[in-house]
Parts: C-alpha cells; structure tokens; sequence
C-alpha cells in the first residue's frame, strides 16, 4: 500500500528523534510496523473475500467462469499437439495456420490479456485461500 509507506516513513524518523531510549524506540517502531503489517493483510483479505464470495455462487454461470476461462486457454495449449503432425506432413500448411492464430491473437486487446492474467492469479489465489481454510479440498 503506497500510501500507507508514505506515511509510515516519515513517522519512523520522528520516531528516531522523539524517544531518546534505544529499547523504547525499537518497540515504537515494532508496532508501526505491525500496524504497517495489519493494514496489507486487511486489504489481502478484503480482495480475497470478494473472489470467495463470486466462487461460492449458487449461480453456475458466475462460480465456473474462472475454471471455463483456463479451459480455453488448455484447449489453445493442446491445439500444439495436433499442428506438430500436420507441421511433419505439411509445413506449409502448419505454417499458414499458425500465421493465422498469430494474426488473430494479436489482434485481440493487450486489456483483455491482462484480464486473463488476473482471473488466473484470482483464481489460484482463492483456491489456496480456501485450502489454507480447510473449506476447499
């Protein structure tokens, strides 16, 4: 949390000039950095919840959209096995086919691969989230 650096730094250097006591100015600083350490976490959790919350839906739609988007992307990966055999036959071919799926994937907005990126980071981390909680197995 940017901000909260931002504020956290400059109090640690009053911190320096304020407590003349070594043992007391390392314990000011020890809880400035348990505040600093509770304010993330606070904001982890609220970021996860919304992610378990959106997987535990009674609606289909909204609870498989995370694991129908990996496979998508599965599908894509495993389309490389068969374009490998017709590659060995026909290299033109192969080559034509690819050029086409690059063609296309480039043309799809740089917004929409950052998408995917973060539904698959969300994915993974609210499914450890929830193994870390003992409610997913």
């Amino acid at each position: 949390m940017p901000v909260l650096d931002a504020i956290i730094a400059p109090i640690a250097a009053i911190i320096d000039k304020v407590i003349p006591d070594p043992k007391a100015r390392d314990a000011a600083k020890l809880e400035l950095i348990k505040l600093q350490g509770s304010q993330d976490l606070a904001q982890v959790q609220a970021q996860l919840s919304a992610i378990i919350a959106e997987e535990s839906s009674p609606d289909p739609w909204t609870s498989r959209a995370r694991p129908g988007l990996l496979y998508v992307m599965y599908v894509m990966i495993l389309f490389s096995l068969p374009m490998g055999i017709v590659a060995a036959f026909r290299p033109e071919a192969a080559r034509a086919i690819a050029e086409g799926i690059t063609s296309y994937l480039n043309g799809l907005p740089q917004p929409l691969y950052m998408l995917f990126g973060t539904g698959y980071l969300g994915y993974t981390a609210a499914r450890q989230w929830g193994k870390f909680q003992g409610t997913d197995r």
